[in-house]
């Protein structure tokens, strides 16, 4: 079922801004999870990472779901299709594995961050606070650069709708003509 005009341009809206909005609010945790670990004032990297706590908390899987799911539309709506073309498919399977690892290993590393800063002691890992957000950052930066030049081409199931699509048109036009 193909998306009428106005329900696709306010889908599209929302997935970028959701998509934004998300790779806006890693950037935000990297500047934080970067103060924690470089600043020497204990009190600095307790605010730093309970905002990240804040944030990892009610922003981030709201906007890993929306994104995930206006974007399931869009593909599922339009002729771009979930598994015609390799760098939809891609994006799907990227926003999915970090939208689990947000799940998984983010929010449970900036948790035990947290906990670790707040009974008194030092910041136990760097890793806790840098690597979900470095990572996180990467995958959204290489989606929208493939979002925007759509490279790869066609799956195979793209290819083989493809080809039955031109067949019928082949067929009608020889039944127009003959």
């Amino acid at each position: 079922m193909k998306l009428r005009r106005p329900a696709r341009r306010a889908t599209l809206v929302v997935h970028v801004a959701a998509s934004a909005s998300w790779l806006g609010l890693t950037l935000g945790l990297l500047a934080l999870g970067i103060t924690a670990t470089t600043t020497g004032s204990a009190v600095t990297v307790e605010a730093s990472v309970r905002a990240m706590k804040l944030f990892a908390d009610w922003l981030l899987l709201p906007l890993a779901f929306l994104t995930l799911l206006s974007g399931l539309v869009l593909s599922l709506g339009t002729q771009w299709g979930l598994a015609r073309h390799r760098w939809v498919y891609t994006k799907f399977w990227l926003t999915l594995a970090t939208t689990t690892a947000t799940v998984f290993a983010l929010r449970p590393g900036v948790g035990s961050a947290v906990t670790a800063v707040s009974a008194g002691g030092p910041l136990p890992d760097a890793g806790d606070v840098l690597f979900g957000p470095i990572v996180s950052l990467s995958a959204y930066l290489f989606m929208t650069v493939i979002s925007i030049l759509k490279p790869w081409g066609l799956t195979r199931r793209g290819q083989r709708i493809r080809t039955a699509a031109r067949k019928s048109v082949d067929v009608e036009r020889a039944r127009q003509t003959a």
